[in-house]
This record gives structure tokens, C-alpha cells and sequence, in this order.
């Protein structure tokens, strides 16, 4: 690694020798509690994960418990990396992620990674907001976590327009663990732990007559006969995937298959489990239920196959990935983008330790796991490499690349789906799955001053409000409001109000600027709106000319409600050149979705 570069101006409270130059900053914000005045030193491990996905070297023979074994790499491994700790065991204190956020920007920091968040509010009363826009306001760009509070509708945390807004979806890559019963039906499921497989007698928690033993919660099995035998438990009711299978193994099991309760549907996780487990769809444990209630004397056996590559569907969004539509600013479509956010492998800090079944002697330097904080530094990362390419572009500019290059189909061929396995809408999603190789070279953009981000919010707000924003007085009476749906963004989202008319179409307007290599290109219109939609989108004009003389040019969208949609419509407009497509999603909602 080169050394810092000369704008650094941050430092390491770390012992001198704790940081290099690809560790150039450490520093600690908490304010209270028993962390506070510590050194930045990860006791958890997220932050450890999360910032090596973004940017760590290049290391051979990574591996967890010898699964997803390979060659790691963060997206950007040649970047300088500065930690902020402004998380403790007591959670993440406004003021503490203010002065992280105000820290990194003084430092000389390019882009914020940030797997954190709350629940959805008014920007004005929301920390992260008030703190990333001083950062965006600096040139600074901001991956944010959705959240994991989905699969539900309007789940989802950092929804600002000047921060990028990640999802969590699946690679194509099972850590399997097969569950195979006596009848011979057979599921895949996967566990990080991958011992000789095991064969037993099949029961299920739920056959006790304990309440929510089928849960498999501390103290739930006792008295219910599961000694060397393998036990069907189910996902939920807040107790942890891992410790169902610490209860499994007090109570004498010879393994634990998990099963999806409905709302998570397909979407698997591999998890460093306790005992021989694996974790399968809520379709199978269906049949596996089925089984158990038909077959006197059941038996089942998981057979662990290691890491398989190559499955699908993938990319698939996972349950857990928090969905719009945004409660703060509907006619901003969020989330932006998804990125691998399900059983990632990175680096893990020795001193947090391995699980306590783990020989302490070989603790693995990796770990697995799960979580839009896993996706939100993979487009940190990929945000890093399109800086370094294009060092003048915006913030803006460089999420429009990502948003507008990303893909809607997975590797087969086929729509993106969700955790049911049915096509993911633009509210699980944002613009799909982000594609780095394209990113770099979008086209054309969309870009956003910071001044349009004022007269965005001086339509949602009293000048007070923007002020505390802004962080700086603010008179609207003198600023150009811009409705949200006007506002420069790589994506069109409007919303009927109750009383639309067929006649009365939604009129959106965008700018977009060529950053192509050719001296001129020509960009035509092609509007890809479901069959049968219940609204018709024109764009006009349908073709764009650019060149290095005229890079700008504007157009706009007429989005028409031809009648009422109980769902929301959803499509895209595409600028198609010789060498180029730059798609923008476009969803449009009717009164009964607000």
C-alpha cells in the first residue's frame, strides 16, 4: 500500500503500530457507558466485516470452518481504510454517530460505509440524515444499510435522497446441508458447520407440550424426549437461529433441522451452528411436517456436501431485506440497489473469538454472515473504485452510475425474485443488482447539486426544520422548491393524489450528462411498462444528442393513470446508445398505497 494521501488529516488512537497504511485511522466517539474513552478496537466483530468487504487486501486460503474456502478480496483493495466507533454494547447514540460522521469528513475521507440505522423519521430528527448530508454537501459519497426488518412493505431505515440506500440479496454459492428423509425426499439447506453426516429418528419441537416449543427457546424442550435424535425447529419468535440449536444440543439431540416459518419463505442463511443442522425452506418443512404426522418411527439424515457454486436462483433478494416505499419522501424510490448481503465471508477479530464449541487454538480469522450491513460495503467498496476512476464526479453522479447499470435478471435469465420466489418489485430492490464492471462506465448520469437538495426539502419542510438539516439558517421564501418526484434522481417514483384525473398526468422532468469516451453520442427512448398497465409513460423528446461541447440535456416523462391499480406499477425508461443502456426504474402508486 502507498501511504496516505496528503489530504489525510486523520489519526490512529490505536498503539502507533495498530495502524499502516491500509489502516491509516482509528478513532472512538462513544460517550457513555463502559466503552467510553476506550481505544476503536472492535468487541463485536461487525465492524471488522463490514469495513474489510469494503476494502481489504487480498488473502489466500480464507475459509470458516473450511467452507467458502478462497482468495478474499474487498471490493476496493487498494484503498486506505480510517474506523470510526461510534457503536458500543449499549447501541449507537445520536451524537456519537454526528461526531464519527463530522470526523470522517474532516479527516479527508471519499466515501462513508454505514451498516446502521433506526427507524424511519422526519430528517430533521434523524441523526444519520442531518450527518451524512454535511458529508454529501463535502463531496463525500454514503452507503447506507436498508435495514432488516423485512419482508413487509415500508420497513426500511435511511431513506434520504443524498444517501445511497442498500438492499441485501443471495449469491449463487450454498454451504449445503442436505436433509434427507427415511421416504427418501430429499431438500437442500445450508450450515457452516459441517461435521460427519448424521442419521436419527426424526421429531418435531412442536409435538411438546410446552408453549412455543416449537421455537426451540432456552429451557423449551425439558421434559420432551429428544435425546439422539434430530428435531425439526422453527425460525422465529426472537430467539437466535444458533442458540435453537444450543437448546437442541442441552437437551440431548443428535442434530436440529430449522425450518422458514412463511414470511421467510426460500431464504436460507449458513449459520457457525452448534451441532450437525441445517437450515431448509419453509416449503420443506412442510413436508417435512407432513412426514413426521404420517410415518410412525421417522428418521431423517442431514449429509453436509460443502460449498456448492454455481446454484440457483441467484441473485435472489432475502427475506429479512427491508422494502419501501419510503414513509419520508414517497416519490423517491428506495431502496437504490442491491448487493451480496447473505452469508458474506470476511475478516473477523480474533479477540471477539470463535463459537464456544470451537477449538480456541485454530479460531478462525473469517467468519460468515448475514445482513444489508454486509451489502452496504460492497457498494461502499464499488463506489471507491468508480472515485478513483472518475475523482471529479459528484457523489450523485456516482450513484446514478450504480443505480442506472445495475441488472434485473439473475443469472439464468430471469426476473430477480424475492424470497417467495416470485419476481422482487422495485421496493425490495431499488434499480436491482449492482453491477461494478458497468458502474464505471454508465454513459450518461444523473447528477444532483447540493442546492436541489435544499429546495427538495424546503418542499417538505418549515425553513426551522431545513435549517437543522442543513445546519445553517435557511430561508425557503428565497429557494426554488422541487417537488420530490422533479428532484434529479436516477429513478421516477410518483404518487397519485385521491383525486386523479385520467387527464391529468404526472409530468416528470431529468437532466442527464454525458460521460461517455466518444466525441458525440445519440441516446434514443425505449419505455418498458407492463402489459396491460394501468399507466402509459411517454418521454419526450425520444431521442438525445450529446456531445463534449453539449453534455446536458434535458427531457421529460408524462406518466398518464389510466385507471386505479391496486398494486404498484412498475417499469423503466431506457436511454439506449450504440455502446450504452441507462435504465431508470419508474413506479408509480395510487392513493389506496399512501
Amino acid at each position: 500500500m502507498p501511504p496516505p494521501p496528503a489530504k489525510w488529516k486523520g489519526r490512529c488512537d490505536f498503539n502507533a503500530s495498530a495502524c499502516n497504511n491500509k489502516l491509516i485511522g482509528a478513532r472512538s466517539f462513544i460517550s457513555e457507558g463502559s466503552s467510553s474513552g476506550g481505544p476503536p478496537t472492535d468487541e463485536e466483530g461487525h465492524g471488522t466485516h463490514t469495513s474489510s468487504t469494503a476494502a481489504g487486501a487480498l488473502v489466500p486460503g480464507a475459509q470458516v470452518l473450511g467452507q467458502a474456502n478462497g482468495t478474499a478480496s474487498g471490493m476496493a483493495p487498494r484503498a486506505h481504510l480510517a474506523m470510526y466507533k461510534v457503536c458500543s454494547e449499549d447501541g449507537c447514540a445520536s451524537v456519537d454517530i454526528l461526531a464519527g460522521i463530522d470526523a470522517a469528513v474532516s479527516d479527508g475521507c471519499d466515501v462513508l460505509s454505514m451498516s446502521l440505522g433506526g427507524e424511519s423519521v422526519p430528517f430533521y430528527h434523524d441523526s444519520i440524515a442531518i450527518g451524512t448530508f454535511a458529508a454529501a454537501e463535502k463531496g463525500i459519497f454514503v452507503s447506507m444499510a436498508a435495514g432488516n426488518a423485512g419482508p413487509n412493505y415500508t420497513t426500511l431505515s435511511n431513506d434520504a435522497p443524498w444517501m445511497l440506500t442498500v438492499a441485501a440479496s443471495t449469491m449463487d454459492r450454498l454451504i449445503s446441508a442436505k436433509v434427507i428423509l427415511g421416504d427418501g425426499l430429499s431438500f437442500d439447506g445450508e450450515s457452516v458447520y459441517q461435521p460427519d453426516s448424521v442419521e436419527a429418528p426424526l421429531v418435531y419441537a412442536g409435538a411438546s407440550s410446552t408453549p412455543l416449543a416449537q421455537f426451540c427457546g432456552n429451557g423449551s424442550l425439558d421434559g420432551f424426549d429428544v435425546k439422539n435424535k434430530i428435531v425439526l425447529c422453527e425460525r422465529g419468535n426472537d430467539v437466535g437461529r444458533v442458540d435453537k440449536g444450543i437448546e437442541v444440543l442441552r437437551a440431548g439431540g443428535a442434530g436440529m433441522i430449522l425450518t422458514n416459518e412463511f414470511i421467510d419463505g426460500y431464504s436460507l442463511l449458513a449459520d457457525a451452528h452448534v451441532l450437525p443442522a441445517s437450515h431448509v425452506s419453509y416449503a420443506a418443512g412442510v413436508e417435512i411436517k407432513n412426514y413426521i404426522k404420517s410415518t410412525p418411527n421417522c428418521t431423517a439424515k442431514i449429509s453436509f456436501r460443502g460449498t456448492v457454486l454455481g446454484t440457483s436462483p441467484a441473485p435472489a433478494i432475502t427475506s429479512f431485506s427491508s422494502r419501501g416505499p419510503s414513509t419520508q419522501n414517497m416519490d423517491i424510490l428506495k431502496p437504490d440497489i442491491t448487493g451480496p448481503g447473505v452469508s458474506v465471508l470476511a475478516a473477523w477479530p480474533f479477540k471477539v473469538g470463535p463459537p464456544t464449541w470451537y477449538n480456541v487454538s485454530t479460531a478462525p480469522t473469517f467468519n460468515v454472515i448475514s445482513g444489508t450491513s454486509m451489502s452496504t460495503p460492497h457498494l461502499a467498496g464499488i463506489a471507491a473504485l468508480i472515485k478513483s476512476k472518475h475523482p471529479d464526479w459528484s457523489p450523485a453522479a456516482i450513484k446514478s452510475a450504480i443505480m442506472t447499470t445495475a441488472y434485473v435478471t439473475d443469472r439464468s435469465g430471469t426476473p430477480i425474485v424475492n424470497e417467495q420466489h416470485k419476481p422482487a418489485d422495485f421496493f425490495a430492490m431499488g434499480a436491482g443488482h449492482v453491477n461494478p464492471d458497468k458502474a464505471v462506465d454508465p454513459g450518461l448520469v444523473y447528477d444532483t447539486a447540493t442546492g436541489d437538495y435544499i429546495g427538495f426539502l424546503c418542499g417538505m419542510y418549515t425553513d426551522q426544520q431545513v435549517s437543522v438539516i442543513a445546519r445553517q439558517s435557511v430561508n425557503c421564501s428565497t429557494v426554488q422548491k422541487i417537488p420530490q418526484s422533479l428532484l434529479n434522481y436516477p429513478s421516477i417514483s410518483v404518487s397519485f393524489v385521491p383525486d386523479w384525473s385520467p387527464l391529468a398526468p404526472v409530468i416528470v422532468e431529468r437532466t442527464v450528462k454525458y460521460v461517455g469516451q466518444a466525441e458525440a453520442a445519440m441516446y434514443q427512448a425505449h419505455v418498458d411498462m407492463p402489459a396491460g398497465s394501468f399507466v402509459n409513460v411517454t418521454v419526450t423528446p425520444g431521442v438525445l444528442w450529446f456531445s463534449h461541447e453539449t453534455p446536458e440535456q434535458k427531457f421529460t416523462v408524462l406518466v398518464f393513470p389510466l385507471n386505479a391499480s391496486t398494486t404498484a406499477v412498475q417499469g423503466a425508461i431506457r436511454w439506449v446508445s450504440d455502446t450504452h443502456t441507462v435504465r431508470s426504474p419508474v413506479s408509480a402508486m395510487f392513493p389506496s398505497q399512501h
